[in-house]
């Protein structure tokens, strides 16, 4: 026999094997909730300006991070509300969407805080502003009226994770090109450049300067010393070559062990000589004791120097390379420079 107690809806979907009951729709035309209701649930801030930019909405979220309760906003011009100014990119999209009646975005990237709100808003505090991002939608009143719908959501944690990515990739950037010694360019960075370097050289008709420079009797000096005092000089000699360069264009860097390598474009002969010659005393006034130099009781540097116009097949890397062997063979502690039109025959005779 049916029990009259239990209404249809009830009895709707029983015996399906479980113990659940579904209820039929709630009746159509039924208000259930307000609209301010649901505005000050949600967690973002909500404000509804109308055509002539008085606030018609404000919610919590809004008054919580600006600290002006909804009766001192409504009714009131947006501008005059807050006591602090409001981006004029802000006021520009707000105008724009409702003229236009377009929906705009602020882009974070460049208008990261343009409304006064606080995450935690203390009267006579002076704190930083909220990173906000920020979305307007045209919208009709119940009166026909134009109005704006502001949206406004914390994007603080978004802007924080996008710097650490961005620091992490500068940091992976540069332990990627830099040598972990010296701190100076590596051997890859070096390489990649070099090419580039002697392309503008042929197309733009300009000399391109290469250094080959090792530190004399390194191998000595690290049996004698230990390794970390080598390891302290490779640092030491490095620093100095570094310190001489005053272009942006120009580098230096690590070419291996106890060898450095630097490029410097727009440098003519006599003038790279001139500096090859400020690279060695530069070293050699460092004054770092070498007792097993057999010639000078110090730490020295022998330096290789090609520059020119390169052409076709010209490869001033190699040249520079036999300019410093020469160094060496000569005695050390000194410079030797060539020309890209000198031959490497002639060099080794």
């Amino acid at each position: 026999m049916n029990d009259p107690h239990v209404t249809s809806s009830a009895k709707l979907n029983r015996g399906n094997g479980n113990n659940t009951e579904k209820y039929a729709p709630a009746q159509s035309g039924v208000k259930h909730f307000d609209t301010e209701d649901i505005a000050n649930a949600v967690n973002i801030g909500l404000c509804v300006v109308n055509a002539a930019g008085k606030v018609l909405l404000w919610n919590d979220w809004i008054s919580k991070h600006s600290g002006i309760k909804e009766t001192d906003a409504l009714n009131q011009p947006l501008e005059q509300v807050f006591s602090e100014q409001i981006s004029p990119a802000f006021l520009s999209a707000l105008k724009n969407s409702l003229t236009h009646k377009l929906p705009v975005v602020l882009s974070t990237a460049l208008h990261r805080t343009p409304l006064p709100l606080y995450h935690e808003f203390e009267l006579g505090i002076q704190q930083p502003r909220m990173y906000q991002s920020i979305s307007m939608t045209p919208l009709r009143s119940q009166h026909n009226e134009p109005c704006c719908l502001i949206q406004v959501t914390d994007s603080s944690t978004s802007i924080k994770r996008e710097k650490i990515l961005r620091s992490h990739s500068e940091i992976l950037k540069k332990e990627a090109t830099t040598d972990g010694l010296t701190d100076i360019c590596n051997r890859r960075f070096f390489d990649a450049h070099y090419e580039i370097a002697v392309a503008d050289a042929k197309r733009q008709k300009y000399p391109l300067a290469i250094f080959m420079v090792d530190i004399d009797f390194f191998k000595p000096y690290n049996d004698h010393y230990g390794h970390l005092a080598g390891d302290a000089v490779i640092k030491q000699v490095a620093n100095t070559l570094k310190l001489q360069l005053s272009r942006a264009t120009d580098i230096v860097a690590r070419y291996g062990g106890e060898e450095f390598v630097l490029v410097m474009p727009h440098l003519a002969q006599d003038i790279a000589e001139k500096f090859a010659e400020k690279l060695r005393a530069a070293v050699f006034n460092l004054a770092i004791p070498h007792i097993k130099s057999p010639s000078f009781h110090q730490i020295t540097i022998s330096i290789g120097v090609c520059s020119g116009i390169p052409e076709k097949n010209d490869n001033l890397l190699n040249k520079a390379d036999t300019a410093l062997y020469q160094a060496k063979q000569k005695g050390r502690n000194q410079c030797v420079s060539i020309s890209l039109c000198e031959t490497t025959e002639y060099l080794e005779q």
